[in-house]
């Protein structure tokens, strides 16, 4: 009964919400801010009316007029809901909206004036009038919800009628049949407005008042259903069947309780031998046989039996049977209580279909993931794309200050998707490492560009130490060590509000190599001694409010302990509260595996443009946004740019064009183009770079596109600067269309 009262005084705070004066006033704000927009096609149609009968500079002074009005209601509207939120005394917000109501709509009257005593639009007095009431009724639908606003707008636009009409007899002298026509007509539009809104009005109110009485009916049917629920509870709670049987053994009687179990109706069971309604093929005879010697004996029986379902499922029962005997001791009838027992029989069997289950569940999950990272990526990439070619153009310094504002923003809505989804990839064991050979020192010293931004807006000194000497070239996975530093060093700078982070890298030798040792130090506000290993749990954080106040999902040390875990390091921490933390990072670093690529990706780019003069470049991507981005991003290219816009044009467009480089997206309509791909290595060309450009970013889309015939792998959101380095390094050194680099 507590949960229907409390569905009850749910109801009841809604309907409060909605129909007290508090929340129709706040309703009637944002529907009139909401509608701005849809005002305006009658202001500038009148507007434009206005211009063509009476000239430019009239139609203009009438648009900007409208416009005040209509901009001084609605700024103060906007501003109503915070305001009442905040306190401030109802009766004078009222009054205030009033105030600028009539201001609304005296600019509405001084337009229908100019309308009126114009030289040519005066001449046609049904736009005039039609305007008003347009008015009028727009006015008129505010009434239930602001009553003193809709009155002032009504009273305004009653009086600038009277007025037109009063001017037209006292100074114009007209009393002829027109005037009196236009006067009739607008007696009589103005009662069909009046009826309108009396009957949307009067709608408004049986609404409320039906609203009010359902929610009051509804208590009955709510109790009722609480009390339907118990019953049913009880009911399901009576597991046991009851079988009732004469002195030969027949059933003459069964509860609901068998029929559930069984399947068998009381009809159907009704004279029927247990064991002939209930024996299958693996039901124990002897033990069947025992049960109709008890019958026939009078004696008591308890034992367990395998019987078979209407439908021929087997069920293991727990069979109690009692006699009934007459006073000379002869059976009038035997009373048989029988317990499914089949869920403790077949425990290992739903053990396994639990365990089946929640690898359903799993892969479900991680089809979700997959599908959400693809969906929201999408459209990430082409936020971020245009973000970047716009911060590229002249732009004033607010507009940079906005463009800068959409960068940072899809940069932390990126951080929390490419979180959840690192964490969907780890709780899967599918997280791969891709070691390369990177000079360790511009790894973090661009890795402490990349933050130092975010830590000189807060006035924090951000520096990088090394202490010890530094190998130009180690191999391990630079964009790993990138994502942990970054989280490192984003966490120390948002959790210090005054003093500096430091970052200190040394090295030191190690058997297989190098090991790393870097510290990120700040003087922020440090953890508590108990809470210190909860920093690295999932969705946790050292203070409960520690979410509210800084932001955050949680995830960000947990991930980077995982991934240090799976480089070979370990990342502890010591803080004091109060005073900072320090987070120490040892990472395992392999010899490089090549030496000199720098001097080759040198000669590379010195002749780049040269080779790519007249390469066609043939992109397939079903989204029109995408398409637009990679257009504006290879636009300063020497190259012939295509689209194909689902897999099975993409396929014809490759054999019609014999394009030097295919940027495929994985799913598209007709073929995807995993499928496209192989298409395109089985039917003529095993040369052609081929590169996935995708939403899908986990390492198993990466193999399946290699699988496929692929050449390599970007994920969006992809930024220029990564799109035509993977241009350049397909396209620059190809020369002989067989001869085509391959990344695992």
């Amino acid at each position: 009964m507590q949960d229907t009262g409390s569905h009850e005084a749910d109801q009841l705070a809604e309907f409060e919400r909605r129909y007290s004066r508090r929340g129709l006033l706040i309703r009637y704000a944002r529907g009139r801010v909401r509608n701005f927009g849809n005002r305006q096609i009658m202001t500038f149609s009148g507007g434009l009316a206005l211009t063509m009968s009476e000239g430019p500079e009239t139609g203009a002074i009438a648009v900007l007029v409208a416009l005040f009005g209509e901009l001084v209601d609605c700024l103060f509207l906007s501003r109503l809901p915070k305001l009442i939120e905040a306190g401030h005394d109802l009766h004078r917000l009222l009054f205030i909206s009033s105030i600028t109501a009539l201001v609304q709509s005296a600019t509405i009257a001084l337009c229908v004036l100019l309308a009126w005593f114009g030289e040519f639009s005066g001449q046609s007095s049904l736009f005039t009038i039609a305007f008003l009431a347009g008015a009028a009724i727009n006015a008129g639908l505010v009434l239930p919800f602001n009553p003193s606003a809709g009155a002032v707008r009504l009273t305004v636009y009653a009086l600038v009628t009277l007025f037109i009409f009063a001017f037209e007899v006292l100074t114009a002298n007209r009393l002829d049949s027109i005037f009196l026509m236009d006067a009739s007509g607008t007696a009589m539009l103005a009662f069909m407005v009046a009826l309108f809104l009396n009957f949307v009005n009067a709608g408004f109110n049986t609404h409320r008042r039906t609203t009010l009485r359902l929610i009051e009916q509804g208590r009955d049917l709510l109790r009722h259903q609480k009390e339907a629920q118990q019953l049913s509870l009880v009911a399901r709670n009576a597991n046991d069947s009851v079988i009732m049987s004469d002195a030969t053994g027949r059933i003459v009687w069964t509860n609901e309780a068998f029929t559930r179990i069984t399947g068998f109706s009381a009809d159907e069971a009704r004279d029927k031998l247990p064991g002939e309604l209930l024996n299958g093929p693996e039901t124990d005879l002897s033990m069947s046989n025992a049960i109709a010697a008890a019958i026939t004996e009078g004696r008591p029986f308890r034992g367990e039996i395998q019987n078979v379902t209407k439908q021929g499922q087997p069920i293991w029962m727990d069979v109690n049977m009692v006699p009934i005997v007459d006073e000379t001791g002869n059976v009038e009838m035997t009373v048989a209580v029988e317990r499914d027992i089949t869920q403790a029989k077949s425990h290992e069997q739903e053990l396994a279909a639990a365990r089946e289950a929640a690898e359903d569940g799993a892969r479900a999950k991680a089809d979700f993931l997959a599908t959400m990272s693809h969906e929201i990526r999408t459209p990430m990439n082409g936020v971020v794309g245009m973000a970047e070619l716009l911060s590229g153009t002249p732009l004033t310094k607010e507009q940079n200050e906005y463009v800068d504002t959409i960068k940072s923003s899809a940069a932390a809505l990126l951080t929390i998707i490419n979180d959840v989804l690192e964490l969907s990839r780890l709780d899967a064991h599918k997280v791969e490492l891709h070691p390369v050979d990177f000079d360790l020192l511009a790894c973090v010293s661009d890795t402490v560009r990349l933050i130092r931004p975010q830590a000189n807006s807060k006035g924090l000194r951000l520096s990088l130490e090394t202490l010890t000497e530094v190998p130009e070239l180690v191999h391990a996975d630079d964009g790993r060590l990138r994502q942990i530093l970054i989280n490192l060093l984003g966490n120390a700078v948002k959790f210090t509000e005054n003093g500096a982070v430091y970052l200190r890298l040394s090295v030191e030798q190690a058997a297989s190599g190098h090991v790393a040792i870097i510290e990120v130090e700040d003087t922020g506000i440090g953890i508590p001694a108990d809470k210190i290993e909860h920093v690295f749990e999932r969705f946790s954080q050292a203070e409960a409010n520690t979410t509210r106040t800084y932001g955050g999902t949680g995830l960000g040390l947990s991930i980077s302990r995982e991934l240090v875990g799976l480089m070979g390091g370990s990342l502890t921490v010591d803080s004091t509260l109060g005073s900072g933390s320090c987070f120490s990072l040892r990472l395992p670093l392999a010899p490089p595996m090549q030496i000199g690529g720098t001097d080759q990706q040198m000669k590379i780019e010195d002749e780049v443009l040269e080779r790519l003069d007249g390469r066609t470049v043939l992109v397939a991507d079903d989204n029109r946004v995408n398409r637009l981005l990679i257009a504006k991003f290879l636009a300063d290219l020497p190259v012939r740019l295509e689209f194909a816009c689902d897999g099975q044009q993409v396929v014809e467009m490759t054999e019609a064009l014999n394009p030097d480089i295919v940027f495929m997206d994985m799913s598209m309509p007709q073929l995807s183009g995993i499928e496209a791909t192989r298409l395109i290595r089985k039917s003529w060309s095993t040369g052609l770079p081929i590169v996935a450009l995708t939403a899908n970013a986990y390492d198993s889309d990466r193999r399946a596109c290699l699988d496929a015939g692929m050449n390599d792998f970007l994920s969006k959101p992809v930024g220029r600067s990564e799109l035509i380095s993977c241009l350049l390094k397909h396209l620059a050194h190809r020369t002989d269309p067989d001869s085509v680099p391959r990344t695992a």
